[in-house]
């Protein structure tokens, strides 16, 4: 049996399973605050085409629009101004390879229940090497900090008069994961891979400066994180391939072997 029949068979027989890490896209689905001086990304927004009627008597569709970065959504470097010199830095030019890698799961959801600005370092994640191993060069780093469980969008927007205040990276752990692991990129529960007070950082948004700049990738907007092992799973992260796009929603799944 070769390596994809073997994938099927293990997928049919119940040993590996698909775990779905996207959140529902709606008109409810929370968006990211800009300051009022920025374009903010429209809400998504649904309407119908045809439902069997007189518009189109057998089928039924829609049309919709909304950002790029809504939702459960895929960063790419064209993303940031530090990734916008970079060769094969729009969603139509990278190499779908890169859209597939293995998973490193970072449980701070303890932390985070504390601390809603809890900030990822580079200690912190050599520790979880200690106890798991290396991070492989071309693996998705997930943060995994429970944050999906806000179900109400201010909750999960957590904004104060000082801004969202939302778990993230520092900096240094952003060129670590970057430039000495060699990560795909990471992927956070939160509405984008910088934390809330990120503008305060230097430079600010750090993560998305250094990751996007050494044409790294992001997931925002990820759930269930809960449900993988913080190492053996595959990810698969595809986005639409928009023509110079800056990014896409898109569904993503994480495939592991069941529980």
């Amino acid at each position: 049996m070769n390596i994809l029949a073997e994938l099927i068979h293990q997928l049919n027989s119940g040993k590996l399973r698909v775990v779905d890490l996207t959140q529902p896209l709606s008109h409810q689905t929370p968006l990211l605050p800009l300051p009022a001086q920025w374009n903010n990304t429209p809400a998504f927004r649904m309407w119908e085409l045809s439902r069997y009627d007189e518009r189109g008597p057998a089928w039924y569709w829609n049309g919709f629009e909304t950002g790029e970065h809504t939702g459960t959504h895929f960063d790419a470097p064209i993303h940031w101004i530090s990734g916008k010199d970079l060769p094969e830095n729009s969603v139509d030019r990278i190499n779908p390879r890169k859209f597939v890698g293995p998973a490193c799961v970072i449980d701070v959801t303890a932390d985070v229940e504390k601390d809603p600005d809890f900030l990822l370092t580079v200690e912190r994640v050599k520790q979880w090497e200690s106890a798991h191993g290396k991070i492989p060069a071309g693996a998705w780093l997930l943060l995994r900090t429970g944050w999906s469980r806000r179900t109400d969008p201010a909750q999960y927007i957590n904004q104060s008069e000082e801004g969202p205040h939302t778990p993230g990276f520092q900096k240094e752990c952003s060129e670590f994961l970057a430039r000495e692991r060699d990560v795909l990129g990471v992927g956070v529960e939160t509405v984008g891979t910088d934390a809330g007070q990120a503008a305060k950082f230097d430079p600010p948004f750090a993560n998305h400066y250094v990751m996007h700049g050494s044409g790294k990738f992001g997931l925002a907007g990820l759930c269930n994180l809960d449900q993988l092992p913080p190492v053996g799973a595959v990810v698969i992260a595809a986005p639409l391939k928009i023509v110079n796009g800056s990014g896409s929603p898109l569904r993503v799944i994480a495939i592991s072997e069941a529980k």
